[in-house]
């Protein structure tokens, strides 16, 4: 199969293709009589993928930008494992689950990896690429994987000597499929009797007389974990088990879900938070493809080489390349704060909002740097950050006003009826808008959308993009790579970056992902104090200084990877981390 056709349905619509029939009328193929696109009983067009000649027409015309017609890596040799309909997504080979091991599934978006999980799970039955085919038994899945590790999977499967505990990754739908207080709802499916020690290793004790309808999204990601993990199971899935959590939180869930695994158990996981996904598994795939168009699960690699290999953006083994560049960490040089003009600065900031109070020390910050923010949720960081940015008045304590600030909050309104590209219709032409944040933010895919349509991660690139357009001195940006992949994550980061560095301003980044606020800050504010009770601010300092004192609160060490100088954990009570801990270097210099 040289290449494949995607129609898709969603951006038509349910009314259908356009009466025009515009693919039909230009496609050459047709042309000569012969039938490669027709109109299916459904309203939409069908493409023959056999008499498509890959010309690339009838993508251009569509008035939808519904079609696709992507050449696949000659490597692939098989049917898919599974395919969702004519001319629709596709999904080419599945993980590979190693009992007392951690093996992770890395990748964008929109290439299936909820997808091959789902199959693992036993939630999707696989109809191998053929459409009409419900009766898939595991026969023909051990067939097809004949000679593969997943063949001895299968036979355990179909043995019954499996069997698998699966957590979702939409969390938030909790509330809407169950009802009653949190411990109610976790001892039903306690299979285990370890409802106790779960709920205490994963801090969910103040909140077990709760309603599950009054419980935040951090606490429904714990609550999930722990429903998962307390029903007697072999296999373990665990779709994106770190999202809505904060720093803290995501090494401890890590540190639990990788403890699961043992010569009896094997564990299985998405993640898009690298530094989490190296500290939490053994082995990696990377899972390739084109989104919403097919993807590809690659051979099992080490975690370290998976990552690295992730990061090159070439795969040698299967001779694909599945980005343009790699990614490069480097090691980077403190500006020299004497040539710098200062910003803007604030007195120690002061503020009761009832059961939380916030005390923000002194600081300042000065042109062409960006400052990362981290600490636990609700320790009053986007408290500040609302202060900074004139949203929220302090009661004690002043900020210097006399600088134009542009602020993309934590949570993002949906209710404009405005397409993306009305909201940057004054910028789209513009050259720096167009090389630095329509082109790398993919905002022309979307530009017909409407905002209040959007998806979570379309929504945070375009918040993250009319923030960095607006012309001001300070940027705010609150948890910019929520809702995004690993990917979007190190573009976002660049992106951020350039914007800063070819303009010479200044950014102040709050997120949880501290791979991401590694690569984008020059210095770090950290926040600390109790959760939902009282918060205080540590700088802005050096990033080392800074990341010293948070690493060595959670008693986590880092160092550099001595291939792409990527930050990595080490692994706790390993020699580095005992050498480091003994001589206070938390943090690589």
């Amino acid at each position: 199969m040289a290449r494949i056709a995607i129609v898709d349905q969603k951006k038509i619509g349910t009314g259908g293709c356009c009466d025009d029939q515009h693919c039909m009328k230009v496609c050459p193929i047709n042309r000569t009589d012969a039938e490669c696109i027709v109109m299916g009983s459904k309203g939409y067009a069908l493409i023959d993928e056999n008499l498509c000649n890959g010309c690339g027409i009838c993508p251009k015309k569509c008035p939808y930008e519904a079609i696709k017609i992507i050449n696949l890596p000659e490597a692939l040799d098989k049917e898919p494992i599974h395919q969702y309909g004519v001319n629709g997504f596709r999904i080419f080979n599945l993980p590979i689950p190693v009992f007392g091991k951690v093996v992770g599934l890395l990748g964008i978006n929109g290439i299936g990896k909820s997808t091959a999980i789902k199959i693992l799970a036993g939630i999707l039955k696989p109809n191998m690429g053929r459409i009409e085919n419900t009766n898939v038994t595991y026969d023909d899945l051990i067939q097809y994987f004949k000679g593969t590790e997943n063949q001895l999977f299968f036979e355990k499967l179909r043995k019954e000597e499996i069997k698998v505990s699966f957590k979702p990754q939409q969390v938030d739908l909790l509330p809407k499929a169950m009802k009653g207080n949190v411990a109610e709802l976790l001892k039903k499916i306690d299979e285990k009797n370890k409802f106790y020690d779960v709920t205490k290793e994963l801090e969910l004790t103040n909140v077990l007389e709760r309603d599950i309808s009054q419980v935040s999204g951090g606490e429904l990601q714990r609550i999930a974990i722990a429903a998962t993990v307390l029903k007697k199971a072999n296999l373990y899935i665990f779709d994106e088990p770190t999202s809505y959590l904060d720093i803290k939180q995501r090494l401890k869930v890590a540190k639990f879900i990788k403890d699961l695994a043992d010569e009896k158990t094997a564990v299985l996981v998405i993640e898009h938070d690298l530094i989490i996904l190296d500290y939490m598994t053994d082995f990696v795939h990377i899972m390739y493809g084109v989104e919403d168009g097919y993807g590809v699960i690659g051979l099992p690699r080490s975690t370290k080489n998976g990552i690295n290999t992730f990061l090159s953006g070439y795969l040698p083994e299967e001779n694909v390349r599945f980005r343009k560049n790699k990614v490069e960490f480097t090691k980077r040089e403190q500006k020299d704060a004497s040539i710098k003009q200062k910003l803007t600065e604030w007195t120690e900031i002061k503020k009761d909002l009832g059961s939380f109070k916030l005390d923000a020390k002194k600081g300042s910050v000065y042109e062409n740097e960006t400052i990362g923010i981290l600490g636990p949720n609700g320790i009053g960081k986007t408290t500040f950050i609302k202060i900074l940015a004139g949203v929220l008045k302090s009661d004690v304590g002043e900020v210097e006003t006399k600088i134009k600030v542009s602020y993309k909050p934590q949570y993002i309104d949906t209710q404009s009826e405005k397409t993306v590209f009305e909201l940057f219709a004054h910028e789209w032409e513009d050259i720096f808008f167009d090389m630095h944040i329509k082109k790398p933010l993919h905002i022309d895919k979307i530009k017909h959308h409407k905002v209040c349509e959007l998806s979570g991660g379309q929504l945070q690139r375009v918040a993250i993009a009319d923030c960095l357009t607006k012309k001001c001195d300070l940027y705010l940006l609150d948890e910019p790579s929520a809702y995004l992949d690993i990917e979007q994550r190190l573009e976002i980061s660049k992106i951020i970056r350039n914007v800063m560095e070819v303009h010479r301003k200044t950014a102040i980044v709050v997120d949880h992902d501290l791979l991401f606020l590694d690569y984008i800050s020059d210095k770090l504010i950290v926040f600390e104090g109790i959760p939902a009770i009282h918060g205080s601010s540590f700088g802005p300092v050096s990033m080392n200084e800074g990341m010293t004192h948070f690493l060595k609160d959670i008693g986590v060490t880092f160092r550099r990877d001595d291939e792409t100088l990527r930050p990595r954990t080490n692994k706790e009570n390993s020699q580095l981390d005992k050498i480091q801990k003994s001589e206070n270097k938390y943090y690589y210099t």
